[in-house]
């Protein structure tokens, strides 16, 4: 039986990560990351470029335009005004901005899927088109500690270890933010893509 992958092709694994198509023998797509690195999969583990990019256009929700009472709101809710524990204020602004360096709009990504948290607690996650530079002047009122918990989160780490980890050097920081790419970063991509409104 023919294979729909052909030499040259992209194709996308079921986390979205994209590989450039070698060859294809006996049910077995061998390919490279963006990286370099050969592998191979099954080629039931693989969809071809149009395949994807139909499932991800089937899954956009509709969006609908904000007003401003969306945004006090998402000022006023338990995402922003929970208690974070004990962390430095300094510390954490240093881990911050280490973050914003070694991953430019990463801080904005964090700002709207906060926002979008503190929606999904009143039942409106995804129906709203939310402003990049809205949720990020919220995200940037806040206190240090809070923004460094929700950034923690995020990347699934305890708050006082992302923290710390800034004080390590930039290996550490860095290794926490490949693990969050290797879980989102399609997702981060298409943020990074679309115009920041």
């Amino acid at each position: 039986m023919a294979s729909k992958f052909r030499s040259g092709a992209v194709a996308y694994d079921k986390q979205g990560r994209c590989y450039v198509v070698e060859d294809v023998e006996d049910g077995i797509v061998y390919c490279s990351a963006e990286n370099g690195v050969e592998t191979e999969f099954p080629e039931t583990a693989l969809v071809t470029e149009a395949e994807w990019q139909t499932r991800h256009t089937r899954r956009e929700p509709k969006r609908r335009p904000v007003d401003d009472r969306v945004y006090d709101r998402v000022r006023a809710s338990r995402v922003y005004l929970a208690p974070t524990g004990k962390l430095d204020a300094a510390a954490a602004q240093h881990a911050l901005a280490k973050v914003e360096r070694l991953l430019p709009r990463f801080l904005d990504f964090a700002a709207v899927i906060a926002a979008e948290r503190a929606l999904d607690a009143d039942g409106d996650s995804g129906l709203a088109d939310l402003s990049t530079v809205k949720c990020r002047e919220i995200f940037d009122a806040a206190k240090p500690e809070t923004r460094a918990s929700l950034v923690a989160g995020l990347i699934g780490s305890p708050p006082h270890v992302f923290v710390g980890a800034a004080r390590i050097g930039d290996n550490v920081m860095r290794a926490m933010l490949n693990k969050f790419l290797e879980a989102y970063g399609v997702e981060f991509e298409q943020f990074k893509g679309a115009p920041r409104k």
